[in-house]
């Protein structure tokens, strides 16, 4: 039986929410999903309170987390400040950090050049290195951008690869407005997977409900294991643009993998009074 490992991502579900969610319910969600037993949970940030108002509490919920299971916990992080704040963390195991294909984007995002990005994102291995934490980079924009600018798949296989020389051995290859398509998944997949075969792929990619399925599908098709995902498909990066392409559901995913029978190390149970938490906090702030 072949399998599949999970990254749920609460961050990427509230940060773009306005209304302040109070500490106390992120904690009672974040606890709760810790339960269920997903390979990874991307539950904040380390940024800018006033880029990322939603993500000030970082480091009072890292504090009071508590580990429940074998999920590993990831934090973003947008420059070196962050990761070290990030690196004090035991409970921390894996930095995430967002490179772009766009230039826009990186500027938008991380008030950064992509030049400039890759001088940060060598000065956060050498300190992941350090602290013995994994760096994971995002290739975001990795399936085109809406910003007119120049796009190809071959961009995006240049970047990965001065990844990989830095020693970086997580790539997410991460849609961010939800034009990804069976097509551009499979050739990206399929290609970076045969050219980097020892680098963990992961798909972190946007959809609507009707092509989720498909695009799953198309990466598990091509080779990849590691998915991001968000319960009810919750969530969208708040830099990108103002109406967005929401994340893939993990229900879809749950769905994907009991259709092909394909391993999950998840508890049912468990995570359905994470569902019961998320609707309650997802109906009270949007």
């Amino acid at each position: 039986m072949d399998r599949i490992y999970l990254t749920e991502c609460p961050r990427d579900a509230i940060q773009g929410i306005k209304a302040f969610i109070p500490t106390d319910l992120k904690l009672e969600y974040l606890q709760q999903l810790l339960k269920v037993g997903f390979d990874y949970l991307d539950y904040g940030s380390f940024v800018s309170s006033k880029a990322i108002p939603q993500m000030q509490d970082t480091f009072a919920i890292t504090s009071k987390l508590n580990h429940y299971s074998n999920t590993k916990l990831l934090a973003i992080i947008a420059n070196y400040r962050g990761a070290q704040d990030a690196v004090q963390f035991e409970n921390i195991h894996y930095l995430g950090f967002p490179l772009s294909v766009s230039d826009t984007f990186q500027q938008r995002n991380t008030n950064a050049s992509i030049a400039e990005a890759f001088e940060r994102i060598k000065e956060i291995q050498n300190l992941c290195v350090q602290y013995q934490k994994q760096l994971r980079v995002y290739l975001s924009m990795a399936f085109g951008n809406p910003y007119n600018e120049d796009w190809s798949a071959e961009k995006v296989i240049n970047m990965a690869e001065q990844l990989y020389a830095m020693g970086i051995r997580y790539i997410a290859l991460a849609d961010t407005i939800g034009c990804s398509n069976k097509d551009n998944i499979t050739y990206l997949f399929s290609n970076l997977l045969r050219a980097l075969p020892d680098v963990k792929w992961i798909a972190h990619l946007h959809s609507t409900p009707a092509t989720a399925f498909e695009k799953i599908e198309a990466a598990y098709q091509s080779g990849c294991r590691y998915f991001d995902s968000a319960i009810m498909g919750f969530g969208g990066c708040p830099m990108a643009k103002d109406e967005l392409t929401g994340n893939i559901a993990t229900e879809v995913i749950l769905e994907f993998a009991q259709k092909n029978k394909i391993k999950l190390q998840i508890n049912y149970e468990e995570l359905y009074k994470a569902q019961e938490i998320a609707r309650k906090i997802f109906n009270q702030y949007h």
